[in-house]
């Protein structure tokens, strides 16, 4: 299930002044979703890059059971991405943010696969990734 944790950034006002922001795991997956499409995923792109989550959150055990059967599974990263030759896998967490054990174990089984799992606390990082690869 996604967690709404949230993390706090430094900004400023208009007055200059120093401001607290508090963003959610939610905001920054947002925040990476739409620059990563709007830099990679467009028509014009060539070629043209895949961005997608995966809706692991349900909303009573019916649903849960009916995507258990139809292949959810825990700990599934937040984002998948399609960069260039590779899948990445993201999952997005705030600064205080942990991986549960099932998101452990998915990135290890990713990782013995030969893919690229990346913790990402923020669009910043996550433009870093994107630039190395």
């Amino acid at each position: 299930m996604k967690s709404f944790t949230k993390k706090k950034v430094t900004g400023y006002n208009v007055k200059n002044q120093i401001v607290m922001k508090t963003i959610s795991e939610n905001k920054i997956q947002q925040e990476i979703v739409l620059w990563y499409n709007n830099n990679f995923c467009l028509k014009h792109h060539s070629p043209r890059q895949c961005i997608f989550s995966v809706p692991n959150d349900s909303i009573n055990a019916i649903e849960t059971k009916r995507k258990v059967n139809t292949g959810l599974m825990a700990g599934v990263s937040d984002l998948i991405i399609l960069h260039n030759g590779e899948c990445l896998f993201i999952e997005v967490k705030t600064l205080s943010g942990k991986q549960s054990e099932k998101q452990k174990y998915f990135e290890k089984i990713v990782s013995l696969q030969g893919f690229k799992y990346y913790l990402v606390r923020s669009l910043e990082d996550f433009k870093k990734i994107i630039n190395k690869s």
